[in-house]
């Protein structure tokens, strides 16, 4: 996906020139493939741009929080939420999650988290931030899950393969939370996996696996990937 300042859905528009993490195919994927549809309130944990929040709102009539803790980030996600049809339904918080106190719990939480712990930094410091567990540990990220997560809510995290086991770990030690479904994510049939999109909630029974593989051949989307992405993408 190309990493212009802005990107074009069919029904909002996401400016990006001022995010530290751009618009990528991985992140759409998770915002098409979360269960938002009947939700009645959905927080989005670290926002970026909006992108999660703006195509939660599009198939859901919920109250929708996000929280951003970058100036500009959250500046920006503020701007595209005001431009969207949905300026009403989406509120940006900015604050870091840890601090973040509502007076209610989620149905639904959607995070694109820090990716790398203990990695190699960015040399982009807003980049690094963004894409690092410096300002959000995989800890702190489970224990806020479980403290915003209502009874019957469902949490949708992507995260690349090598660090969702971490995730799960922490999950394991500090929470009752389990893991109800692992979907894979892989460019195409040769390729290994990417990326998991983790659920997670409180419900006791067995975890089930789906595989979501983008590519049939580059550049040319599966029919499943396409069915997708289909309500947003203007070219599909």
């Amino acid at each position: 996906m190309a990493r212009n300042s802005y990107f074009q859905f069919k029904q909002f528009r996401v400016e990006q020139g001022q995010s530290a993490m751009k618009i990528t195919t991985d992140a759409c994927l998770l915002g098409a493939r979360a269960e938002v549809e009947h939700s009645h309130f959905i927080l989005d944990i670290g926002a970026g741009t909006g992108l999660l929040s703006l195509m939660a709102a599009q198939r859901s009539d919920a109250v929708i929080d996000a929280v951003e803790m970058d100036d500009q980030a959250a500046l920006q996600a503020t701007e595209n939420f005001k431009a969207s049809p949905w300026s009403t339904q989406i509120t940006l918080h900015h604050s870091s999650i840890q601090s973040f106190m509502p007076e209610k719990r989620y149905d639904c939480i959607l995070c694109n988290p820090p990716f790398f712990e203990n990695a190699f930094k960015a040399p982009c410091s807003k980049r690094s931030l963004a894409r690092h567990t410096d300002s959000l540990s995989f800890m702190e990220l489970a224990t806020n899950i479980d403290r915003l997560l209502s009874d019957e809510g469902k949490a949708w995290i992507l995260l690349p393969v090598d660090s969702s086991s971490l995730l799960l770990k922490e999950i394991k030690q500090v929470t009752e939370l389990k893991l109800e479904q692992t979907i894979t994510v892989r460019s195409s049939e040769t390729h290994k996996d990417h990326r998991h999109i983790l659920v997670l909630g409180y419900c006791n029974s067995e975890s089930f696996h789906e595989q979501i593989t983008i590519y049939s051949e580059h550049p040319f989307y599966t029919s499943a990937t396409t069915e997708l992405l289909k309500p947003y993408y203007l070219k599909l």
